[in-house]
């Protein structure tokens, strides 16, 4: 089979395009005939080994652990390991193989059955593709670290990326008044997925509006997060979910210390895959209350050029693979 290799660190032009031994599964996993994958700032980071924690937590001191990359996908199931019990031949699914060994840019990929779900009916395969990493970050920084509830006021910025507009659209689906902070091009796109509000990051900061938010997810961008604070109601959440390295640690290392010493809570959310997410997502994605925002689509021959263009971090919506129709 096809499938895009990387065997040293480096950037997008280590990647290359080979026949390799198409996997067999094992008991307990299923083999998924790929038809899309889809980029996401994960993979230029794992890519170039960066930042170098990376390596030290299990993706190779010296060089990749993992070779074939790719966290999404969305295909049909070609043949299943004796234990599996949720799924059949020739189902459509979608699963994010980040906790399986990745291997989403290639042809054909095992992944054991508790990563993927049944692919939502009314959406195709390039759309269900987009969906796990960015979609599971946004649910699970809203819901579980931002406690959202129906009537408050959320700010997403970053809202016009591959978490943003999920973002945006689960917070609405929520019951929640949101505002998006974005570029002057993207303004547009981000009021039709339904934000109530926009900030134009490029002629406003919105740290400094006065205006406080319930919920600020931080999917982009750098703010202090003083600032970040400071735009908070009184017992209001902020969740890093992306963004500048320098966000990240803030987060990680001040977070907690202003978490404990005041009523407004300060955190960071690692997305923690799981299948019972994608399910909700599916519901939501046939319901019609969430759709994927796609930017631009590649063949599998371009995977360099896809994973360049999300390193850039100037992606509307997601970015996606057409591996095989």
């Amino acid at each position: 089979m096809k499938a895009i290799t990387n065997a040293k660190y480096g950037s997008p032009d280590v990647l290359e395009l080979k026949e390799v031994v198409k996997p067999v599964p094992k008991e307990d996993e299923v083999l998924i005939r790929v038809h899309a994958a889809s980029a996401n700032a994960g993979d230029w980071h794992i890519l170039r080994g960066s930042p170098f924690i990376m390596r030290l937590v299990g993706f190779g001191l010296f060089k990749p652990k993992y070779t074939i990359l790719g966290t999404d996908v969305a295909g049909t199931i070609e043949s299943v390991g004796n234990s599996v019990r949720q799924f059949k031949v020739g189902d459509e699914v979608f699963g994010d193989l980040s906790q399986n060994g990745f291997g989403g840019y290639a042809e054909y990929v095992c992944t054991r059955e508790n990563s993927i779900a049944l692919k939502p009916a009314n959406i195709s395969f390039e759309e269900a593709a987009a969906v796990p990493t960015a979609a599971v970050t946004a649910l699970q920084g809203l819901r579980d670290h931002g406690k959202i509830e129906a009537g408050q006021k959320v700010l997403v910025n970053g809202a016009s990326g591959g978490i943003g507009t999920f973002a945006v659209q689960l917070a609405k689906a929520f019951g929640a008044e949101v505002t998006a902070v974005c570029s002057t091009k993207n303004l547009e796109m981000v009021r039709s997925i339904g934000a109530d509000h926009t900030v134009d990051y490029t002629k406003e900061n919105f740290t400094k509006s006065g205006k406080q938010y319930d919920l600020i997810l931080a999917a982009n961008g750098y703010h202090p997060i003083s600032d970040y604070k400071r735009a908070l109601t009184d017992n209001g959440r902020y969740v890093m979910t992306g963004g500048a390295t320098k966000q990240m640690f803030e987060a990680m290392l001040l977070g907690p210390w202003i978490s404990m010493t005041g009523r407004k809570k300060m955190s960071n959310s690692m997305i923690k895959p799981n299948q019972k997410d994608l399910e909700f997502l599916k519901e939501l994605l046939e319901a019609g209350k969430v759709k994927p925002v796609i930017v631009k689509r590649y063949k599998l021959s371009e995977v360099a050029e896809a994973v360049r263009y999300v390193e850039s971090g100037h992606a509307q919506g997601k970015v996606v693979i057409n591996v095989c129709s």
